[in-house]
């Protein structure tokens, strides 16, 4: 993001550099390519976790920005129903969960290892898909999903939609509690030049399922991050009202 939006970043030298790795946080197309297209140096991405530290990787020549790469050899990994549980096919949503050599012993107190185990696999708490041909893609984490009439809305969806809009520079998607609906869906927006808000919401209503709509834009002069890079969702909740649900 910062890179994206540097105003000298071509004055740098940038000759050592062959390739860009991002984690902890998706990054969108449009901001990858934005990156790309001012240094002229593509990206490889990669997925891992503390608890498993590699889990998928790009090769150095064709990798894809809506894909973290391919599943290493060696981890055993599943996408299963966040409903059910059971695996689910090719190209279908669910939780990400994986066994390796590498992954870890167990943490301590050794009681909370058996909460994010099943079946011997680590349960990452990613949502994602495995496509046909192997890739792997992170679409949100398990505890940030909005939950509307029933269905999972993942937030990362919505702002790849606003993100693709020239006047956002940022934005973060949460949900707060609805009566109606049980949750509802609000985009915080760091806007780069004035826009109105009926714009942004035509753009993901266009774009997205009628339950992926937006009730409601707060326009921010900044999203808080973690260093890593990761949306303080739970702080934009507590700004604007609403309870956290962690």
């Amino acid at each position: 993001m910062a890179m994206a939006s540097h105003p000298n970043l071509e004055s740098y030298d940038l000759s050592s550099l062959r390739f860009i790795m991002w984690g902890a946080t998706p990054v969108s197309a449009g901001i990858a390519e934005t990156v790309t297209n001012r240094t002229g140096i593509g990206w490889m991405p990669a997925y891992g976790t503390t608890e498993l530290p590699v889990i998928a990787c790009s090769p150095l020549q064709g990798a894809r920005l809506d894909a973290v790469g391919r599943v290493l050899p060696g981890v055993d990994l599943r996408v299963v129903s966040t409903e059910t549980g059971e695996r689910v096919g090719p190209g279908e949503v669910g939780e990400i969960q994986a066994r390796s050599h590498s992954l870890m012993a167990g943490y301590l107190p050794a009681a909370a290892t058996a909460e994010v185990m099943s079946q011997g696999r680590y349960r990452t708490g990613d949502i994602g898909l495995l496509d046909s041909a192997g890739w792997l893609r992170i679409t949100d984490r398990l505890k940030e999903m909005i939950k509307v009439r029933g269905f999972q809305v993942a937030p990362a969806e919505i702002e790849a939609v606003l993100h693709g809009h020239p006047a956002v520079r940022d934005c973060a998607v949460f949900g707060v509690p609805d009566g109606a609906n049980g949750e509802a869906v609000v985009a915080a927006v760091a806007a780069r030049t004035p826009v109105d808000d009926a714009e942004l919401r035509a753009r993901v209503a266009a774009t997205l399922a009628s339950y992926k709509r937006l009730s409601r834009i707060v326009f921010v002069p900044d999203i808080p991050r973690l260093p890593s890079g990761k949306v303080l969702r739970r702080a934009l909740k507590k700004l604007y009202g609403c309870p956290s649900d962690s």
